[in-house]
């Protein structure tokens, strides 16, 4: 697979209710061919937040919008644009970081959450921790960490995300 340059083609999921920004690092091929947040398959991230908000799994995109603003919850990515091949964060280069500001100025975010150590990486090389705000590191839902099973990520997940 040729490395090529991408940008981030969908927005936010997030409202002045927010008080949890989930941060990934940059969207999949199969996020970005569907115009929404974890797309593939195998990411098991809508099983995880689901899970720790005592929910149904959504299957929709609006369905998945609504869980994450009915709890407070806003989704974006670290990196707004880059070369990447494929999918993978290791690929990662030439980074335009995501301006993360207004939902911290307009919002209510008290908690930032990482998704997995590429998004953590790349917000600590590009933005500002800032007062007030808890960051968590949690593993990352990705297909890719296979080391970690669904009911571990569930309760890692769940110490940070409650209902």
């Amino acid at each position: 697979m040729e490395k090529g340059h991408a940008s981030h083609s969908f927005p936010a999921v997030y409202d002045k209710n927010s008080r949890i920004l989930i941060l990934g690092s940059f969207p999949s091929v199969a996020s970005r061919a569907i115009g929404f947040f974890y797309g593939h398959k195998q990411n098991r991230f809508w099983k995880v937040l689901s899970a720790c908000l005592n929910e149904e799994c959504p299957m929709t995109i609006e369905e998945k919008r609504e869980m994450c603003l009915r709890h407070g919850i806003a989704l974006y990515d670290s990196i707004e644009s880059c070369d990447i091949e494929g999918s993978s964060d290791a690929s990662i280069s030439n980074v335009e970081p995501a301006d993360l500001g207004p939902y911290f100025e307009t919002g209510k975010i008290k908690t930032v959450i990482f998704n997995g150590r590429a998004s953590e990486r790349w917000f600590h090389v590009y933005q500002k921790e800032r007062e007030g705000v808890s960051y968590f590191l949690m593993p990352s839902t990705s297909a890719a960490n296979a080391a970690t099973s669904l009911d571990k990520l569930i309760a890692k997940w769940g110490e940070v995300i409650k209902p």
